[in-house]
């Protein structure tokens, strides 16, 4: 029962940002009811500049499952250092988090579910132990699993499954009958794995302080 509360509510929330977010696992949220829950979802909605620039913000927190002090910290990361697209180097850093990368690989069939391999030990870094989710891989790092992980149910269900092709900055392979995973390049705003307006996302912090 809890089980089946948790996937109503991953659903409620794609359908209140009227896309699917691919992070919260199962397809499906707006297959029977492609609109917002409520009473009155089903009617047309009236949206004001702030609260398209509120969903494009709440559509990269509810993804990537993060609090919004931590998409905060991120932001203020992106920000550093030389060049100007900050948001290109805020996406660079959220898909190469490790519970991102696990998920992206097949690996697990969530982020959610990434998060439960990383913290149980289950995953390597360069043959290193990693039970951090929000480890940014980097460029050539290996990510491989466990053999306790490879009878995981939830790696085996995304094996079987995937939720997504696995994005071009990644390489998938298989070395000794066990899948690797190879981060080759920096992730770029195009793979971000649903509609994305960087612009309203970039309009809506413009105006707080992060």
């Amino acid at each position: 029962m809890k089980k089946n509360t948790g996937k109503r509510q991953r659903f409620k929330v794609q359908r209140r940002l009227g896309c699917e977010l691919p992070g919260l696992g199962k397809a499906g949220a707006l297959e029977r009811r492609p609109y917002p829950p409520g009473e009155n979802g089903n009617k047309r909605r009236k949206y004001s500049d702030f609260a398209l620039r509120l969903e494009e913000k709440q559509k990269i927190r509810c993804n990537y499952l993060l609090k919004e002090e931590q998409l905060r910290r991120f932001i203020r990361d992106a920000k550093r250092g030389k060049g100007t697209n900050w948001v290109s180097k805020l996406i660079g850093l959220l898909e190469s988090r490790l519970d991102n990368v696990v998920f992206r690989l097949n690996f697990a069939p969530s982020i959610r579910a990434a998060r439960q391999l990383i913290s149980h030990g289950h995953i390597r870094v360069n043959n290193e132990k990693v039970d951090i989710s929000s480890f940014v891989v980097r460029p050539g790092d290996t990510i491989t699993l466990t053999d306790k992980a490879q009878n995981n149910q939830s790696y085996l269900r995304a094996k079987q499954s995937p939720r997504l092709e696995v994005p071009d900055y990644l390489r998938k392979e298989e070395k000794e009958g066990k899948e690797m995973g190879v981060l080759h390049a920096i992730p770029r705003i195009e793979h971000v794995p649903f509609p994305f307006d960087a612009g309203l996302f970039t309009e809506y912090y413009a105006a707080r302080k992060v």
